[in-house]
Formats: structure tokens, C-alpha cells, sequence
């Protein structure tokens, strides 16, 4: 069983960030860091999910969930800014404005 759910995520992982290569290219690293990211996040996923249900709960669908979201995490904090028109600030953010 822990086998299964070892490959099953490792697979999720592989594809999710196979979408991600495919849709947000430009915004991504490598593709080679991306697909590992998203395998490595997913394996990580369905550790942290099976230590958090504990003993006795071995649900594979909450596995695959678990897994799925903590890849989508990790490939989440590999994107950069799009290079879309941004609005420039006049100030800092936080600061008075002041009296000229």
C-alpha cells in the first residue's frame, strides 16, 4: 500500500507540474527544476499527510489530496513576476505623504 501511494503522488506531482511547465512557462525556472520540485513537493505531500492522519487512517484519496496540494505550494513559490504593465507607485508603501 505505501508503495502505491508513493507512486500514485510521485505521478500527481510529475503531472501537475507537467501543466505547469506546459501553461507558465515563461514565468518558471527550468523545466528539469520544475518537474522535480513538483514530484519532490508531492512525495513530501503525502508524507506529511500520512504522519498527520496517523496510524489506523491509511485513506489513499486523502494521500493523493495531501499531495497534490503541498506539490501545488512548492510549485507555486517557484514562480517570478509576469512581465505584464505594472502601475508605478509614487511613494513607498507605508509611508505620510509629504508636504511640499
Amino acid at each position: 500500500m505505501l508503495l502505491l501511494e508513493a507512486l500514485g503522488s510521485a505521478l500527481l506531482g510529475l503531472a501537475l507540474a507537467g501543466v505547469a511547465v506546459r501553461v507558465l512557462a515563461q514565468r518558471l525556472p527550468s523545466p528539469r527544476v520544475v518537474l522535480v520540485s513538483g514530484v519532490l513537493g508531492a512525495l513530501f505531500g503525502a508524507y506529511l499527510t500520512q504522519f498527520a492522519l496517523g496510524p489506523g487512517h491509511n485513506t489513499l484519496p486523502a494521500t493523493f489530496v495531501g499531495a497534490t496540494l503541498v506539490s501545488a505550494v512548492v510549485l507555486s513559490l517557484l514562480l517570478r513576476p509576469g512581465s505584464g504593465p505594472r502601475r508605478s507607485s509614487h511613494r513607498a508603501p507605508f509611508s505620510l505623504p509629504s508636504q511640499s
